[in-house]
């Protein structure tokens, strides 16, 4: 993953392009509320900066799966973790690296289970998944619509 250079507020430096950005997190105990403070910094400048729409359900969605990735990556990996968000059509793509090749399964839905249910979460709201090896460790990559469809389903999915 590519990183990108980020400005004293931290969001990206003004002459990179404005529809990415990348961030190493220590993976200490506040990299979760940092993740997701940078994923609706980002979605907001994009949206006042460059004009692309995005709903309100896609920013709280977006921060949802930045939170569940980055804790789970934090949880199952030591080290650090590498965030990458980026703007893609219309959709974001969530991009988690850390450093464990295990990929995630996601377990059987179980109303009594307290607890592990930080994929099935992710794939529940996203457009798309993806759990890939990589020479070190795993890169999770989720998918999530910039808007909603009229009548306030997700694009590109039906409603249940």
């Amino acid at each position: 993953m590519e990183s990108v250079p980020l400005g004293g507020d931290g969001l990206i430096a003004p002459d990179r392009e404005p529809r990415q950005v990348s961030a190493a997190l220590d993976g200490d105990g506040t990299c979760i509320a940092e993740a997701r403070h940078l994923a609706a910094r980002f979605l907001t400048q994009v949206q006042a900066e460059h004009g692309i729409p995005v709903s309100s359900r896609a920013l709280d969605l977006t921060q949802l799966v930045v939170s569940e990735l980055v804790t789970n990556a934090r949880k199952y990996a030591p080290g650090p973790v590498l965030l990458d968000l980026r703007v893609t059509g219309a959709v974001v793509e969530v991009v988690v690296w850390d450093s464990d090749p295990v990929l995630p399964v996601a377990r059987a839905a179980d109303a009594g289970r307290v607890g592990q249910h930080g994929l099935e979460i992710v794939m529940a709201v996203a457009q798309g998944f993806e759990a890939q090896r990589e020479p070190v460790g795993k890169r999770i990559t989720a998918r999530i619509a910039l808007l909603d469809e009229p009548g306030g389903s997700i694009a590109g999915r039906r409603p249940a």
